[in-house]
Order: structure tokens, then sequence, then C-alpha cells
């Protein structure tokens, strides 16, 4: 066996074997995260269950194809419930506990991943990506830094997750394609946009900063998420790879089609049970799977301020930096009175104090501080009128002061 087949082969085992030893072993997290009735935290729950008919009516209407509702208040779930199709061809309902494809809401786990470095000393906040990531040493990527990458100020404006096609094995590149390779590109393009400037939602920023925490950790991104946030909180279902032993679980998604053709659906199916991948390795842009009791978990920590039960994940300055609005200096006064949202590190965060995420599969997470609240709305159908904005005003209606 040549030396970079080895390699990888000892890659792939250690990964393996430190997810599954990290299952295996009794967690010793504190659970954090009960249940209990919508008046036991002040709550009413008859808006609670006004507010669900509209998901049952977008399902009836065929706008939506599947939904898993999540409420939690005060460190209690009070709604919980699933309505839909996780697969319609096989009518097999959405449940509870059906695995999601999470797409962008996975932003929020790297930037805490790289919170967690800063935290460790290895890095800091506004040191230069080419700091860490020597393809980015050039006189182009200089003012990269690591939190305009997080609050996607960098200036990079590549559309694609990486520049495409991606690299073939080669002599020259015998581990291809793979995460650190395909980011070293990136360097090459540089920031089309003076960096701090200007705000563009950019996937292969947050690319670029997985492959930091692989350089920074020495660990694969999956390997140190588990090690040092999903064990630690519970979250049990939470990877970056659909399982292909458990393809039931696993909820189809479905794409709204713009123009269908007479007699035909007007969905599509994006991403079946089989577990493909849109890329062949683990990135930061998108990829988790996960569960939205397992989600709930991770928000109710940010919400107790880098805390769950007696586990500290991340320390509550880190909660606050990755919350507050970092993107303001890049709007004009004028625009900022306006704007009623901005970004922070890994999180979209509102002028309500509310901050949240959403995913390009029907993902959407919020987490309130002034209301004690997390509300998921994690769907598998993107396209149609989805009115998840509308629920959640309406949970926070549902607060009894």
């Amino acid at each position: 066996m040549s030396i970079e087949r080895f390699s990888v082969w000892c890659r792939h085992v250690s990964v393996m074997l430190l997810l599954l030893a990290g299952w295996a072993t009794a967690l010793s997290a504190a659970d954090g995260l009960g249940s209990g009735r919508p008046a036991d935290v002040g709550l009413s729950e008859q808006k609670l269950r006004a507010a669900v008919t509209a998901y049952r009516r977008a399902i009836d209407e065929d706008q939506v194809r599947s939904v898993i509702l999540l409420v939690a208040r005060k460190g209690k779930v009070v709604l919980h419930e699933a309505h839909g199709w996780r697969n319609v061809e096989k009518k097999q309902p959405m449940e509870t506990d059906t695995l999601i494809r999470m797409a962008s809401n996975t932003k929020a786990f790297v930037a805490t991943a790289i919170l967690k470095l800063v935290e460790q000393g290895r890095l800091k906040l506004d040191d230069p990506i080419g700091k860490h990531l020597p393809a980015f040493d050039n006189t182009k990527c200089r003012e990269m830094t690591v939190r305009r990458l997080l609050s996607h100020t960098s200036g990079l404006r590549i559309k694609p997750l990486f520049l495409e096609p991606l690299r073939k094995k080669s002599a020259q590149y015998p581990l291809a394609p793979n995460l650190q390779l395909e980011v070293d590109r990136f360097a090459d393009v540089g920031p089309a946009v003076k960096p701090g400037t200007s705000y563009s939602y950019s996937n292969p920023g947050f690319n670029t900063l997985a492959a930091l925490v692989e350089v920074l950790s020495g660990q694969p991104l999956e390997v140190y998420l588990a090690r040092t946030v999903y064990r630690p909180l519970g979250m049990k279902q939470t990877g970056h790879r659909p399982p292909r032993d458990q393809p039931d679980r696993l909820a189809v998604v479905y794409g709204r089609v713009k123009q269908p053709k007479p007699g035909e659906s007007n969905w599509e199916v994006r991403f079946d049970q089989s577990g493909k991948m849109r890329v062949p390795f683990i990135r930061g842009s998108g990829g988790m799977v996960s569960t939205s009791t397992d989600y709930a978990r991770f928000c109710q920590m940010f919400l107790n301020g880098g805390l769950l039960g007696k586990t500290r994940v991340l320390a509550t300055r880190s909660v606050r930096e990755a919350t507050r609005p970092q993107t303001m200096e890049v709007y004009s006064p004028q625009e900022r009175e306006k704007r009623t949202r901005f970004y922070g590190l890994g999180w979209t965060v509102y002028s309500s104090g509310v901050y949240g995420h959403s995913g390009s599969e029907g993902t959407m997470a919020w987490v309130d501080p002034r209301h004690e609240l997390i509300v998921l709305v994690f769907t598998q159908s993107p396209g149609g009128r989805n009115p998840r904005t509308a629920f959640f005003n309406a949970v926070v209606a549902a607060v009894e002061e």
C-alpha cells in the first residue's frame, strides 16, 4: 500500500473510531432541555394550536410536503410535532426524529468550532486568514480575516460551493479531491471587493473556515465538532454524512417545480434517501444531517450563554460575539435604520435581538433571548408558500406576560 493510500485509510478509520466511540460511551452532559406543557412556561396552548393549523393547511394545499415544528421556552419543549411525509411516494410519514438535511444551518456549528479554537488560543478573530492557511498569504488576500469570513464581509464573490471542476486524483494531487485542496484554490481568486466594506453571503467563505478548523485542530471537521460540540451536548443523531444504513430515517428533499407541465407534479426530488452528498467530502457551508431534538439542544446552549445543563461548550463572551450584529459598519446610517437584520458570526441577527439561521432545503431556527424561546421549523420542501415567519410570530404572540 502506498503512503498516500495508507494516509487516506488511516484518516477514514480514525474518523469512524472516534465517532463510534463517542456515541457508544455514556454521555456525561446533563439533560439541560426538558419537556412540559405550554401553560407551565407561560405560553397559550390555544394560540400554539392555532399556529400549527397554518402548517396543516399548507400541507393539505401541497405548498409544503413536510414539517417538524418544535417550540421550547425556559428550557422546556412544549410543542414537538411532525406533519406530512418524509417520503411521499412510499407513504412514509414525517416523524419528530426524522433525519433532516440542514444545509446552511450548518454554519452556526462551523462558527462555534472557530470560536472554540479562539478560546483555546489557537487563533484570533482578526487574524488574517493567510496567517494560518499559507495559500492565502498573498497580497490580494491580506485583508481577509477570520471575522470577515464568519460575517460574510470578506469580499469573496465566488458563486459555487467550490471552483469547478474539482481537482482529480493525480500524481501531483494524490489525495484529491478534498476540502483543503479545493479551498486553497480560492486564494488564487481572492476578494472581488475590498474586505470589510460590504456584505455578501458566501458559501466558499465558510468552506474556507472549515479548512481552517481542520488545519488548526489537526482533525477532520466532523471529528472536531463531534468531540467539542455534539458529544458534550448529547447530540447523538448529528453528523455530516447521510446514513446509508438507515435510509428510511432520512427525509426526501422535494424542490418546487416553477412551471410544471399539465398533469405533472408541482414537486421534484432534489435528494432521495440514498444518502448521496452534493460534494464528495465534508464541507463547512452545509451538509449537516441532524434531528430537531439535537438542533434544539444546540440552540438551548446558545440561549443559556454557552451552557447546557452542567456542560459548558462556549464561553458567554463567545456567544455574545457570535450573536451581535457584526455587519452594521458596512451600511450607511440611513441603511442601518431601514434594515431589520444583520449578520453575526454564523447567525443572522435581527434588530429585535432574535437570532437564527435558515437552510436551502427548508430549515429555519430562531432563538429569542427576550422571550427565552427556541422555535424550529424544519421542512424538506423548499419553494412553496411556507408560513414559517407567520408561525414564529404566532409563537411569540402566544407568550403570556
